[in-house]
């Protein structure tokens, strides 16, 4: 395996660069028909029209994304990728890296809060090493680097590791597709990684740093401007183009980031809903819809994360997230929380008879629609 300080040859990067477009190419838009049908199907069911809201509007989505009326998400998979971030270094964190390792340990061996949260879900957990700075439980052969650099010295990434975390994503998509999973969602893990998304996200919105950064896993107000001070510097510095995703990823952005990203393009790519988890997740999704927009007519929101730059990226990206619980954990927990739902909702429009079957006549829409 490759680490992230070991140069790769011209012809690899070119392989790398064209295989992502070759799944960008592959990205096509929801079947309308079929989500015409499928809200044919609500609108019969015997109930008070698009009375369930932002659930009925959800599986109407999931029909056009996987092509079928009889929307299926009996196995669905939360993929966590986990990833360091150099800086940390600047004390932009309550805790150091090694927090990552102890993490992402837990989820590998089932006992962290995503597992418990999962295992009732009745989803399953994979946790990805996509940039972590020690090997631990977690798989590796998708890693890039052993962590990022620190950004406020120096790019956190080249632009090729960029790329490659992305492809990490992908793989674990295609991966899981052939395992027969129909629902995704995603998950991080990475001490350091509200700082990063931060940076990525005042950057793609072109939004003042303090407007985007919140205090993560509990920083005290001194902590908090260093922070806001370490982005400003990092953005500064490196200069991303904020016209360029990738390049914005790789100067200000972390592993974990662009292996989320990754995921949601797979899945998009492979027709497959993607449920967003919280901030960091959402600035991932972000970066993928940059780079395609295509995808985000596959991706579904959950929740909106306590962190403040949460709710003008769910606006910028014009997804509904139903969840609002002050949630910031992480991990692909609000992802998670967010599947029960939709279990309830599939339940109601796959199983509950329709007008004609309970012999009513059917409802009519008499003002507008949601």
């Amino acid at each position: 395996m490759r680490t992230g300080n070991e140069e790769r040859k011209v012809e690899d990067i070119t392989f790398l660069k064209a295989q992502l477009n070759q799944q960008l190419f592959m990205i096509s838009q929801p079947n309308e028909k079929v989500m015409e049908a499928a809200w044919q199907r609500w609108d019969s069911i015997g109930k008070p029209l698009r009375s369930l809201g932002a659930l009925e509007r959800a599986v109407v989505k999931m029909a056009g994304m996987e092509n079928t009326v009889n929307v299926k998400m009996d196995k669905r998979a939360i993929v966590v990728l986990c990833g360091d971030h150099g800086v940390v270094k600047e004390g932009v964190t309550q805790t150091d890296s090694s927090v990552t390792k102890i993490v992402a340990d837990n989820i590998a061996s089932g006992k962290a809060s995503i597992n418990i949260m999962a295992g009732k879900a009745g989803a399953d957990v994979f946790p990805v090493d996509v940039g972590m700075v020690t090997d631990t439980k977690v798989r590796t052969d998708l890693k890039v680097a052993y962590g990022t650099r620190n950004m406020t010295r120096e790019p956190a990434m080249t632009r090729d590791q960029a790329i490659r975390g992305i492809e990490a994503g992908i793989a674990m998509a295609e991966e899981l597709k052939e395992k027969g999973y129909q629902v995704l969602a995603t998950g991080e893990m990475g001490i350091g990684n509200t700082t990063t998304s931060s940076a990525v996200a005042a950057v793609l919105l072109g939004k003042p740093v303090e407007d985007m950064t919140g205090r993560g896993a509990g920083l005290t107000s001194e902590g908090l401007v260093r922070k806001i001070n370490a982005i400003q510097k990092a953005i500064a510095l490196n200069n991303p183009d904020r016209s360029d995703a990738i390049d914005v990823l790789a100067k200000v952005g972390g592993l974990d980031i662009a292996g989320m990203a990754g995921v949601f393009i797979g899945g998009a790519a492979l027709g497959m809903p993607v449920v967003m988890d919280g901030f960091i997740s959402c600035v991932s999704a972000l970066i993928a819809i940059k780079i395609c927009p295509q995808v985000s007519d596959h991706i579904l929101a959950s929740h909106v994360s306590k962190e403040p730059a949460a709710q003008l990226i769910l606006k910028e990206l014009g997804k509904e997230a139903i969840i609002h619980a002050g949630m910031c954990l992480g991990e692909g927990t609000g992802a998670v929380a967010y599947l029960p739902v939709l279990d309830l909702a599939t339940e109601v429009y796959g199983r509950m008879s329709t007008f004609s079957e309970n012999d009513i006549e059917d409802y009519k829409e008499l003002g507008e629609k949601e």
